[in-house]
């Protein structure tokens, strides 16, 4: 069931996404040569306690997995699309990317966003799947609005980035948010007429969220259960925001 959010509910979330916002932009600016992704870890984790708020991710249990996250962050390097755990030995190196990936629940409500970051000077190509991935996401954002359907989404994401001769990653997608990290609707960057393709009605709440992979589309978890890569070894990128749909269009609540 889709969950519709009140005007309150919409400013709460708005706090919420504010504060991950916060995050993303001191971790990406952390992000050098050099630096572990533990390192981010311990700001995000700091910042998160300080503003008297709870991580979305650490401690969230997925049968899957066998086991709850154990961070705040997912920081995915290169290769890794997303779920990848913050670690003491993953030291940055110039030419990498890191997809820094939160979601806070503050005052009970949750908001979730991430960013991929070039570490030093990247390949042509690599920085292009970068811009590409983030334009996916904003011509994405633009089709929510209301009397638009779901896959009015999906399609302009998926247009630009097979334009662009990227491949979209399928098993993992965007999702609904609000008092859960996960609701109603399932947000897929490609159109699959199988999916429900719900008219978009003020108040609904989605986490839009493109990963991209510069070579094909198929994935596979490591042996920790969490961490999820190309299967070609091939990069990858991710960007998301929480969007609220409004009568005046879409309403970014992990922006400022």
């Amino acid at each position: 069931m889709i969950i519709r959010k009140t005007d309150l509910e919409l400013l709460k979330m708005r706090q919420s996404g504010l504060l991950v916002h916060d995050i993303l932009r001191a971790c990406a600016e952390m992000v050098a040569e050099g630096v572990s992704t533990w390192d981010l870890e311990v700001v995000a984790e700091k910042m998160i306690q300080d503003a008297g708020a709870v991580s979305a991710f650490k401690g969230y249990y997925v049968p899957t997995a066998g086991s709850k996250y154990p961070a705040v962050l997912c920081t995915s390097v290169n290769d890794e699309i997303v779920h990848g755990i913050p670690n003491r030995k993953r030291i940055l190196k110039s030419g990498d990317v890191v997809t820094v990936d939160t979601g806070v629940q503050l005052d009970g409500y949750f908001a979730d966003s991430a960013v991929t970051v070039p570490v030093g000077e990247v390949k042509p190509e690599v920085a292009k799947l970068l811009t590409v991935t983030r334009e996916a996401l904003e011509l994405g954002i633009a089709q929510a609005k209301p009397g638009n359907r779901l896959f009015d989404i999906s399609a302009a994401i998926e247009r630009h980035i097979h334009g662009n001769g990227f491949s979209i990653v399928r098993e993992y997608v965007g999702h609904g948010i609000g008092t859960r990290l996960h609701e109603d609707p399932q947000v897929p960057n490609y159109v699959d007429r199988r999916n429900e393709n719900p008219r978009l009605k003020p108040g609904m709440v989605l986490a839009i969220e493109p990963m991209v992979n510069l070579g094909h589309a198929e994935s596979k978890v490591l042996s920790d259960k969490w961490t999820a890569v190309t299967r070609d070894g091939s990069y990858s990128a991710h960007f998301e925001h929480t969007v609220a749909i409004t009568e005046n269009g879409p309403w970014v609540l992990t922006r400022p």
